[in-house]
């Protein structure tokens, strides 16, 4: 649904995309993620046909976004990060207004946008001037707005940025719900956690450059190979440290607040072997676990830490 092939954008001598490659599936949810001026929000506006690739080719639902703007534009919603909205006009007037920029037929605007302000739960606000709403009633107004023509491929560009804990949790059930609908999403976004329990794919960029992208699974097992267990005692957590230490698939054990931590680099009959050992030297474990890997392990991997913004 998203092809995207070695797209490059320079302003002036500087590259701000750089070859860029990746792939989105019909109904995938796609986290983009990278640290600030990695070139997400310049990628996506070439995607959303306001900016124009210095080379490369995007395309959207098989339209080329270069050769073909206004078609693309009729498929894709795009939701940018800071966006504007008329102050004095109801909810129901700023959904008309943009149908009607659409082209959306008088005679089915009435229910396509009562039903969008219900899918973004603001049916209640129709009637309620735009100045009036809180920042998570006009994120989901926005959302509104780039659904308004049914698109088939979402562009959003840090959606639940600004958004209280609640706001956020409706926003991600929206995005899933539309997922459900057949939307093809992508995501720009800095809340990692999130975006693991959202996304099915991702896309790490990295100084203009595409570091990895696939299921969310798939990358973030290539980028944190090895295990991490956390082990608790009741006692002895010295003795069990130096224990660990010792243990041939042991890389580090520390002792941390939450327990052991261990780095580990076997299978699970060595991990079984682990734990026979502990419990044979009277070490007394209450619990001994392994520990996913998630995806701001493999973000930290490939972008040494640095801080993610749009």
């Amino acid at each position: 649904m998203i092809a995207v092939t070695g797209l490059t954008k320079r302003f002036g001598a500087r590259p701000a995309v750089d070859g860029v490659t990746f792939e989105v599936p019909a109904g995938e949810i796609f986290g983009f993620v990278g640290p600030n001026g990695a070139g997400k929000t310049t990628t996506i506006r070439m995607l959303a046909t306001l900016l124009r690739p210095t080379s490369g080719t995007a395309v959207i639902d098989g339209i080329d976004v270069v050769r073909q703007p206004e078609r693309a534009r009729r498929r894709l919603g795009f939701m940018p990060d800071f966006f504007g909205v008329y102050d004095r006009l109801t909810a129901l007037e700023y959904l008309s207004f943009y149908a009607a920029c659409y082209g959306v037929p008088r005679h089915r605007r009435a229910k396509i946008i009562l039903d969008l302000l219900e899918l973004v739960d603001l049916a209640d606000r129709r009637d309620s001037l735009v100045d009036t709403l809180s920042r998570g009633m006009k994120q989901r107004l926005c959302l509104a707005r780039a659904l308004v023509h049914d698109p088939a491929v979402l562009l959003l560009d840090e959606p639940a940025s600004g958004l209280d804990p609640r706001a956020r949790v409706e926003m991600r059930g929206m995005l899933q719900e539309l997922r459900s609908m057949g939307k093809t999403i992508l995501i720009a976004s800095h809340i990692l956690p999130e975006l693991t329990e959202l996304c099915s794919m991702i896309g790490i960029i990295d100084q203009g450059q595409m570091q990895a992208t696939g299921p969310v699974r798939d990358v973030v097992l290539g980028l944190t190979p090895g295990r991490r267990l956390l082990i608790e005692v009741l006692d002895r957590q010295d003795d069990a440290v130096t224990l660990c230490q010792r243990f041939p698939s042991v890389q580090t054990a520390e002792l941390t607040s939450g327990g052991i931590e261990v780095a580990f680099t076997g299978d699970e009959r060595a991990m079984a072997s682990l734990l026979r050992s502990m419990v044979s030297d009277g070490i007394p474990v209450v619990a001994f676990t392994r520990l996913e890997a998630g995806l701001e392990d493999a973000y930290l991997k490939l972008t040494g830490g640095g801080e993610d913004a749009a």
